[in-house]
């Protein structure tokens, strides 16, 4: 199972967030391409590059800053946030992006999805992002009467090479990732999916490993403070 670095972006820094609030803010670094490169060179197979900025602004606002990263760094790039149009969406893959991340969008309108899919054959990961089960888009703000499993299952018809699956009352938190809906998810959906919010320990990963049909889980607070050693992490769920 791959360990995915998060490289969250606002205002130009790398930050990380506590259930997406934008008031709860901590910043780790004033150079996140020196922190991506960090992440590369301790073996981290590809980072999870997130615009905080375009997730509220609904447009990417990070674009350089994301061409910079791909330029340096040697691993590929899954971006996300704002990615609400296709014109959006071909600007991070222009950018260096190896995957682009779709959710607001991809939830409201299965028809963009599919079209996006054709259009970028294997590089669009659909975002599930859930509240208590059910999908939350607008930047978290907003909760569909769409169960998780439900939106998973249709990304995943719809074309969706990858599902990313966080529970976002989890995310930033370090509380521990939410396998119950990790598993239906991955249940549902019938392609590879990533597990996001809440991993603090190593003993977190090992479980997400354990799922069927879990191939990598983002982690961002817990290797920020160093809660979670990414080369030891690395060797334990690389054997997974």
């Amino acid at each position: 199972m791959m360990v995915i670095p998060a490289v969250d972006l606002r205002g130009g820094r790398c930050v990380r967030l506590r259930e997406g609030r934008p008031e709860a803010e901590t910043v780790f670094s004033d150079d996140p391409v020196a922190t991506a490169l960090r992440w590369a060179e301790l073996g981290a197979p590809r980072l999870h590059v997130v615009d905080l900025d375009a997730v509220f602004a609904g447009a990417p606002k990070q674009t350089e800053l994301i061409r910079d990263l791909a330029r340096h760094v040697s691993v590929p790039l899954q971006v996300g946030g704002g990615l609400r149009s296709m014109e959006a969406v071909e600007e991070v893959l222009a950018a260096g992006a190896g995957w682009a991340v779709v959710g607001t969008r991809a939830a409201l309108d299965r028809e963009f999805l599919a079209e996006v899919s054709r259009r970028f054959p294997g590089r669009i990961i659909a975002a599930v992002d859930a509240s208590k089960g059910r999908v939350a888009v607008d930047g978290w703000k907003r909760v569909l009467d769409l169960s998780a499993e439900a939106f998973a299952a249709e990304a995943a018809h719809a074309g969706a090479s990858t599902i990313l699956y966080t529970d976002i009352a989890r995310d930033g938190t370090e509380s521990g990732p939410d396998l119950e809906g990790t598993r239906a998810v991955a249940l549902a959906a019938g392609v590879p999916v990533l597990a996001s919010g809440g991993v603090a320990r190593l003993e977190d990963l090992t479980r997400l490993a354990g799922i069927a049909g879990v191939t990598g889980a983002i982690v961002g607070r817990a290797l920020y403070t160093g809660a979670i050693d990414l080369e030891q992490a690395l060797a334990e769920v690389g054997r997974c």
